[in-house]
């Protein structure tokens, strides 16, 4: 997380080509973009990017007018910025004192086309290894699990997910020297790595633990792999999560000539687990005694100005550079902050929304849609 008036979160999206990727990324930024959206949400969120912005937003309405899906962008590597720009508080006063303004998504899309096949020579090499060097800011990382091809090997399923794992093991266990160039683990590193189920609608009987079971069941030696490669490119491997959390994404409905770009499963749970899980989950971990000092400072940036945003608290003076924010907020608001749960979030949620005090109204309310989520199955959070 990069500190300013702007909190920085990154997410990186994994998965075969033809997986769902940019149908995916152009349903949760087109849906953000209509008037109902725009009318009961707390906040907007902006393509910084116009020319991007546009393209997303016309591939949402060629699906919703036209039943047209987007072209996909084969060994395209991009990233796509997205401002949350809140509402206004109407007080001058809370606005004063929030430690960010807004939020800033940043999406990096990894090209599936260089997971099922080798590259074509140095210079392709080199970009690939440069794409994935770019990810490492990521806080959370979707590797998605395509539901068609779930379907295509009905009954053996374990013949797609052993080849989806074991590629995407094998193409990391290539990029290892370049990304650990003098040998050392990073610290900077993507440390929540979501199992997320692309297409979802194709299987309406498939809940979040009945995905997990199938994955376990099927290809649980090929995800520890997985794990273990991941582990030995990252210092303090005890901090990182890879398939310990899953859940369940839909652009859309799709039937015969039509795209119902209403009936979407999962997508609204993208800026709450881009922002929200790895406040959780890395507070949590930096209380582990064994993490290095190095680490933990790592993990817990930004986990301050989350806090104060969560809490509502007024009246911090707050210092120059977001980097000496822990300092006045300290350790402990930010676990209270952290552990938030139950009828006390929903409290301060209605209490901020009746307040104007949209930050900590938004911050909650994600909070809440993860919970939410979870008692959907749609989502299921490590409890570790």
């Amino acid at each position: 997380m990069q500190l300013s008036r702007v909190l920085e979160q990154h997410i990186a999206v994994f998965g075969e080509s033809g997986s769902g990727k940019t149908v995916l990324l152009s349903s949760f930024y087109g849906a953000t973009q209509e008037p109902q959206y725009l009318q009961r949400s707390l906040f907007h969120v902006v393509a910084e990017d116009i020319g991007q912005g546009a393209r997303l937003h016309r591939n949402f309405l060629g699906m919703r007018n036209s039943a047209r899906l987007p072209v996909a962008n084969r060994f395209s590597a991009t990233s796509y910025s997205f401002s949350v720009k809140l509402r206004d508080d109407s007080d001058a006063a809370t606005m004063k004192a929030r430690p960010f303004d807004a939020m800033r998504l940043i999406w990096h899309d990894y090209p599936g086309d260089w997971f099922e096949q080798g590259v074509s020579g140095p210079e392709e090499a080199q970009r690939r290894s440069d794409t994935f060097k770019s990810l490492l800011s990521s806080d959370v990382a979707l590797l998605l699990v395509d539901g068609q091809r779930l379907l295509d090997n009905a009954g053996e399923e374990e013949r797609y997910l052993k080849s989806l794992l074991s590629n995407f093991r094998n193409s990391l266990v290539l990029l290892k020297d370049d990304l650990l160039a003098d040998g050392k683990p990073l610290v900077e590193f993507p440390r929540i790595w979501v199992m997320a189920l692309s297409k979802a609608d194709l299987l309406p009987d498939m809940d979040v633990f009945t995905f997990r079971d199938l994955l376990i069941e099927k290809a649980c030696d090929e995800m520890d792999e997985l794990r273990k490669v991941l582990a030995g490119l990252v210092e303090a491997s005890d901090a990182l999560s890879v398939g310990e959390d899953f859940v369940l994404l839909s652009s859309a409905k799709f039937e015969a000539g039509r795209i119902e770009v209403t009936e979407r499963v999962g997508l609204e749970l993208i800026l709450p687990l881009a922002a929200m899980l790895p406040f959780e989950r890395h507070v949590r971990w930096s209380q582990m005694r064994q993490i290095p000092g190095k680490v933990v400072e790592n993990l817990l940036a930004g986990a301050g100005s989350l806090a104060a945003g969560l809490i509502g608290r007024k009246g911090i003076s707050l210092p120059g550079p977001f980097g000496r924010l822990m300092t006045v907020i300290g350790p402990d608001l930010v676990s209270a902050a952290a552990r938030l749960a139950g009828d006390k979030l929903g409290d301060m949620n209605t209490e901020a929304l009746a307040k104007h005090e949209y930050l900590t109204a938004t911050l909650t309310g994600f909070r809440m849609d993860l919970v939410k989520g979870e008692e959907k199955r749609v989502l299921l959070r490590s409890l570790r």
